[in-house]
């Protein structure tokens, strides 16, 4: 098979989907073990010409990508005309696969796409209007159009199911693994004192506030650690002399910021998965997550969790996690061993063989 694989999410900076981008076609690469072609495809700005070159070093693709100005704009009206096929720029394709900045249209193949979450549509007001948009007509264009959705886990496919639907016979669950790095040996992060670490960008969703005043709860001599990029929407109150405001953090450093850590903490109010807990278990760190069933499956029996909205909750779950180190840990160690970029390749790969076989 050819599979034109869309990678445009990778000319800004990596968080979650970038990451989960990068992953699965890792994953995808690793799977075919050389019998597919895939093309990892991209209309991008300046910027990505140079940042998606560098993400998908060493990896096994042919990389087309096509800079242009007001590459964004360019990206919807080709998703909203439908035409052309991606095809003039690919060649012939038996596999489209688009992310979530457009919905390019292809002239035959099998089409297919993942959905992260559908957090737009379930919580409009945690999401700016511009990704309202983008996503929501992406959704409409999935549940009428695509051969195959692609979810990152059970909870999100049943959301799929649920608002958009999609027959489950048409949905694949393709959970997360973990880049390399993420592994409880290697250097540890030195902050000054014992830290709490809390990973994720500054906006309404990620609940740090509500983490900021649990940690004040806990008084004594730990930091707070925040990782994170600036967001939007209304930002946490971070003026105090034992925040630490770290700023986005390369996946390149994260590892040693977890293990550094006398535990991770992730309030989030919803996720599609939580790829930062699966990260925190592997280097060794006992996990506070969220209670919210949208993180389930990321936290398994391994993690502590408390209420998001209830600041009183996080910090009892703080106090408990540091008294149960080393049995979280353990029980960390053994969760996160159970997922793999190249098991969610296999996934995509024998979702697009069944969908093809079907079409013939």
């Amino acid at each position: 098979m050819r599979i034109a694989f869309d990678v445009s999410p990778l000319s800004h900076p990596r968080t979650g989907i970038g990451n989960y981008i990068l992953g699965s076609l890792t994953g995808l690469a690793a799977a075919a073990e050389g019998e597919h072609e895939i093309v990892a495809f991209a209309p991008t700005s300046l910027r990505g010409r140079r940042a998606i070159p560098d993400a998908l070093a060493g990896l096994p693709v042919d990389v087309r990508l096509r800079v242009l100005p007001f590459s964004h704009r360019f990206r919807m009206a080709w998703s909203r005309r439908g035409r052309p096929p991606a095809e003039r720029f690919l060649g012939p394709i038996d596999v489209l696969h688009f992310s979530d900045w457009m919905y390019p249209p292809q002239a035959g193949g099998v089409r297919a796409t993942t959905i992260h979450d559908l957090v737009p549509f379930r919580f409009p007001e945690w999401v700016t209007p511009r990704t309202r948009e983008m996503h929501g007509e992406k959704y409409e264009h999935t549940a009428t159009s695509c051969d195959l959705v692609f979810t990152n886990s059970e909870y999100t496919a049943a959301d799929v199911v649920e608002l958009l639907g999609v027959p489950p016979e048409r949905i694949r669950v393709a959970r997360p693994g973990l880049l390399p790095g993420f592994t409880p040996t290697g250097q540890r992060a030195e902050l000054g004192a014992p830290y709490v670490l809390g990973v994720g960008t500054h906006e309404p969703r990620k609940n740090l506030q509500r983490l900021i005043e649990a940690w004040r709860l806990l008084g004594g001599d730990l930091k707070l650690a925040l990782a994170g990029g600036e967001g939007w929407g209304d930002q946490p109150e971070l003026a105090h002399s034992r925040i630490r405001v770290l700023g986005f953090v390369p996946d390149a450093r994260l590892p040693e910021l977890y293990r550094g850590a006398e535990v991770f903490v992730y309030p989030s109010l919803f996720e599609g998965f939580g790829i930062p807990v699966l990260e925190a278990m592997a280097c060794g760190t006992p996990v506070v997550a969220s209670s919210h069933p949208s993180l389930d499956e990321a936290c398994g029996d391994a993690a502590v969790r408390a209420d998001p909205a209830e600041p009183e909750a996080i910090a009892a779950a703080i106090r408990d996690a540091l008294g149960r180190r080393d049995e979280l840990v353990r029980r960390g160690l053994e969760h996160a061993a159970r997922f793999s970029w190249r098991t969610a390749g296999e996934v995509f790969l024998r979702g697009y063989e069944e969908a093809r076989a079907h079409r013939s």
